[in-house]
């Protein structure tokens, strides 16, 4: 793949955010070269959807990113559920509710879901061998300003040299300790108050617990502190399970900790029989801890900038971290696409910051509402199946109709107007 610019980038991190936005400054003719810490690339957790804000924005990067997602996505439902996001239920049996409908979402376009290793198994096919250093942990950035580029120091003690440094590097970026400053609060990550049990389900246990109808269709499952999640993954063949509760602190150093099948069960105890079989048919259990961002005062400082979960990393709960990272790498990689001179790179870096802060820190904070909103802690709602129907069939629009193409001329705009 040529490349045509009188600069050269570096991006740190190849998660999906970082393989996105490769993929998409290749597809812009931007000289790229990608580190990631680990000896491979790899991915924690198992399924995620997007939505079809993110499906769009995937397309918009290049279309062979849509098209090797598609080869490895289940859609959700079958064909009576086609276009519906999820189907809330109650989870609890407080007044023999458990299994009780409380609404049916609908999006547009449905939702597709797929393996996170399996998705980023596509993506690397199309990140050139060549682009990609692997052993390479960030330790420090030193920008030497315009004209000098920024110097990159690894863990193992070499050190590149970059016009501009894009960080990728997730919840934990190293990247946005240095750009943030080390004492910073900001800078970290802190436990949201949620924890979740995550598991995969053979698809035929699953159906011979719930029914074809419940297990091949996304569900979740409502209750007092807690809620459960399912959807198909691997074009049907299993069930992807996340069951969250709320939990005041977080005391381990570790995030993902092991645990024993019957703290599990004891945490849906007086549940109705769908969760509770759910529950009992994962294996192997580990406790992951639910980590966000306080708000980032800035995304970007002269050539250095930040996107996906090392600007916002939120919790999962509006299923829409994965999808922003996604919109990220589309608007990013095009605005530094644009650029013509070395000296444009910083103004590309501004528009980007200012055109995506305020939508990715609304998912931040809407996010953790919306978990709180699953299981019953918002004031004026709680447990009434009225006001959750109506708060849950409209939280979701202002995510899933996003006008990318109208969002990056308007950041075009800025970045013309910033040079």
């Amino acid at each position: 793949m040529s490349t045509d610019k009188p600069f050269d980038v570096a991006v740190v991190g190849g998660g999906i955010a970082g393989l996105l936005v490769t993929i998409g400054l290749l597809k812009n003719k931007v000289p790229v070269t990608l580190y990631e810490a680990a000896a491979r690339f790899g991915e924690i957790g198992a399924g995620v959807s997007f939505g079809a804000n993110a499906t769009r924005a995937m397309a918009l990067i290049d279309d062979k990113v849509k098209e090797g997602f598609e080869r490895r996505a289940t859609s959700s439902g079958d064909e009576d559920h086609k276009n519906i996001w999820f189907e809330f239920r109650y989870g609890d049996n407080k007044d023999g509710r458990a299994g009780k409908l409380i609404t049916a979402v609908h999006c547009p376009e449905g939702q597709a879901s797929v393996h996170r290793a399996h998705f980023l198994d596509e993506m690397v096919k199309l990140v050139p061998g060549n682009v990609s250093k692997f052993g390479k942990r960030l330790t420090s950035l030193n920008d030497r300003g315009r004209g000098k580029g920024v110097e990159l120091r690894f863990e193992d003690g070499t050190t590149a040299q970059h016009d501009a440094v894009i960080g990728c590097d997730g919840i934990k970026s190293r990247t946005r300790q240095i750009l943030l400053g080390e004492d910073n609060t900001a800078a970290y990550a802190k436990f949201s108050g949620k924890y979740a049990y995550r598991g995969l389900i053979p698809m035929d246990q699953a159906v011979d617990h719930l029914g074809e109808a419940l297990a091949k269709n996304s569900q979740m499952h409502f209750g007092p502190h807690g809620h459960v999640l399912t959807f198909p993954i691997e074009k049907g063949k299993t069930m992807n399970v996340v069951a969250f509760r709320s939990k005041d602190s977080w005391d381990s150093e570790e995030w993902v900790v092991p645990t024993k099948k019957e703290h599990m069960v004891k945490d849906y105890e007086g549940w109705g029989k769908p969760v509770r079989g759910i529950i009992d048919l994962m294996q192997k259990p580990d406790i992951w801890a639910l980590f966000q961002h306080d708000e980032a005062p800035f995304y970007n400082k002269g050539r250095i900038c930040l996107m996906g979960d090392a600007a916002h990393a939120s919790t999962p709960h509006a299923g829409a971290g994965a999808g922003m990272a996604v919109e990220d790498a589309y608007i990013l990689s095009n605005l530094v696409g644009g650029v013509k001179t070395n000296n444009g790179i910083e103004a590309a870096f501004k528009a980007f910051d200012e055109i995506r802060r305020p939508r990715t820190q609304k998912l931040v904070r809407t996010a953790n509402e919306q978990g709180r909103l699953y299981e019953f802690e918002l004031n004026g709602i709680g447990d009434d199946a009225g006001k959750l129907k109506q708060e849950l069939e409209t939280r979701m629009d202002w995510i899933w109709h996003e006008d990318l193409q109208a969002e990056l001329e308007s950041a075009n705009q800025i970045f013309r107007a910033n040079l």
